[in-house]
């Protein structure tokens, strides 16, 4: 069974998903976000909604696994699930409206991108994208209590991984790869060499001293 407290009680993860159910839904979605600290990139969200009754064997908070255990659930995850979608904003959108509206905004896209309307979605936090009409329920740290939400923090945080990744091709000298844009020590290294680039969150980088404006191109000089 995947999960256990830290009393060493296995977890229940399917304790709110069976209330959802035994309240009358039928399609029960576990949504969650990955990526709203960072200094650069997008916020990534995903929705999963499984059967009932449904568990997937490994599946934890995404954030108790490795790397490559997040790898590999992620394929499974996609392959098992009876829907999911993931959807992003970008760091410009992040830069127009904040962090938390754009995090709802991901939130809310990958509720609506999914191929079937879910009854009630288990949201991690404390707070409801008010742009979701459906039945929302929040769960503070439901990603390391509910399958469903446990399911889409891995699909999201897999997805912004794999992005930045790519973004790291785009600007190397960053090492986009090694620290996915949160702000590490090498981080802000490289951007009071660098400055910033146009995949950075200007609003978050105003809290960092010596941070030149950097060429908006992106490329060297």
């Amino acid at each position: 069974m995947p999960g256990q407290k830290q009393t060493g009680e296995p977890v229940d993860w399917l304790k709110f998903e069976n209330e959802a159910y035994a309240d009358g839904a039928q399609v029960v979605c576990g949504i969650d976000e990955a990526g709203r600290g960072p200094l650069a990139g997008p916020v990534f969200a995903a929705a999963v909604v499984l059967r009932p009754g449904q568990l997937i064997e490994g599946v934890n908070d995404s954030k108790k696994l490795s790397e490559k255990k997040r790898e590999a659930l992620f394929d499974v995850i996609c392959q098992q699930a009876a829907a999911y979608c993931i959807a992003s904003v970008d760091e410009a959108t992040i830069d127009k409206i904040n962090i938390l509206q754009a995090t709802y905004l991901a939130m809310t896209r990958a509720a609506e991108g999914l191929s079937v309307k879910p009854d009630i979605c288990l949201i991690d936090g404390n707070r409801r994208p008010p742009a979701i009409v459906t039945d929302c329920r929040t769960i503070v740290k439901g990603d390391a209590q509910s399958m469903s939400i446990a399911c889409a923090s891995i699909l999201a945080k897999v997805s912004r991984d794999r992005f930045m990744r790519t973004l790291d091709a785009v600007y190397p000298q960053y090492e986009f790869a090694r620290h996915k844009g949160y702000g590490t020590a090498l981080h802000i290294e490289k951007l009071r060499e660098y400055g910033a680039s146009p995949v950075h969150r200007r609003s978050f980088l105003k809290k960092i001293g010596g941070i030149p404006s950097g060429n908006e191109t992106g490329e060297e000089t």
